[in-house]
């Protein structure tokens, strides 16, 4: 019988890992940004817990996911992209050329509804999370930052308050477009600025709630 056995508990580790480098690509493909091993970590630890009561997930365990996850990308679009702690996905090396065509394509479009809503929301709060913009449009926007990145439009850099995410600000470029000297120029900006803060604060209690 410790045959069958050990044989069923390593069926279970290489169901329970198959899993784990799902669910790590999934989350990395909706986020659409940079994501900390630690962070993954809480994520999923929580996910199982609320799902089937397991325990928290290791950091050892996330770091052998990753690396199946790594392995199993080899060959394909898609490549695991590393640097320190963070980890996201991006396209591969060997297709750069179709990439970088596609991006001259997009440069040369007009910004669509949604493209222009995501910016306004940037524009007048200076600073916010993808999340923050998520809850405020109610769809996911990281197709949409992602562009808008690649435009020179916006700027995406560590949020002061939480170094585990990132904010969006509107570039010098965009500005300069514009014709303004400062964010206090757009129009009935403090009365727009207000709102998106309320907005932002909502979901912050909301997530006090949630945890």
């Amino acid at each position: 019988m410790r045959p069958r056995k050990c044989t069923r508990e390593i069926l279970l580790l290489v169901k329970i890992m198959s899993n784990l480098q799902n669910k790590i690509e999934a989350i990395l493909f909706w986020k659409g940004e940079p994501m900390s091993r630690k962070r993954l970590a809480e994520i999923l630890s929580s996910s199982a817990k609320a799902s089937d009561g397991q325990g928290r997930i290791g950091q050892l365990e996330i770091n052998e996911a990753i690396e199946k996850l790594k392995e199993n990308l080899k060959n394909r679009g898609i490549v695991l992209i590393e640097k320190d702690d963070e980890i996201t996905l991006g396209t591969a090396p060997e297709l750069s050329p179709l990439i970088e065509k596609l991006q001259k394509e997009e440069l040369n479009k007009e910004l669509s509804k949604a493209s222009l809503e995501t910016l306004s929301i940037i524009l007048y709060k200076n600073g916010i999370s993808r999340s923050e913009i998520d809850y405020i449009r109610g769809v996911n926007s990281s197709f949409i930052l992602r562009a808008l990145s690649v435009r020179g439009l916006v700027e995406r850099e560590t949020d002061p308050k939480d170094n585990r995410r990132y904010i969006y600000k509107p570039s010098f470029e965009l500005m300069s477009y514009m014709g303004i000297k400062s964010l206090e120029e757009l129009p009935d900006w403090a009365e727009v600025n207000g709102s998106i803060e309320i907005a932002a604060k909502n979901l912050e209690e909301e997530s006090k709630e949630e945890n």
